[in-house]
């Protein structure tokens, strides 16, 4: 594109993803497909070990996200992620809500890899 100021290559999706959640300050899924649940549970799975530590926020137009919001608590309720990972995300029923769910995340560290273990 004529208008690009900038340009950065890469070998595979593995290393695009890498980058991008290198370059993030938050990660925001909108309603999507194959990829887009790829890549937010790479971003999660990350988060849940102490790599990613920035915002995750779902953008649940149509209320498109409310079965995988049901299929992760259910996860948690059957023991396979702990009542704190269900912090690593947030629901944002409309992109206006977008930044705030950025703004409102709960803050998360490097010690949160201790959590990741479930016991």
């Amino acid at each position: 594109h004529p208008g690009l100021t900038h340009l950065e290559l890469v070998e595979d999706m593995r290393e695009r993803k890498h980058r991008m959640l290198v370059d993030a300050d938050a990660v925001v899924a909108l309603p999507g497909g194959c990829g887009t649940f790829e890549e937010l549970f790479e971003a999660m799975t990350l988060k849940r070990l102490g790599i990613y530590l920035g915002p995750i926020v779902l953008v649940n137009t149509n209320r498109y996200y409310d079965p995988l919001a049901k299929v992760l608590d259910q996860a948690v309720r059957h023991r396979f992620m702990g009542d704190i990972h269900r912090r690593m995300w947030q629901l944002a029923m409309e992109p206006e809500e977008v930044l705030d769910c950025i703004r409102q995340a709960t803050p998360w560290t490097h010690e949160h890899r201790d959590q990741a273990v479930q016991r």
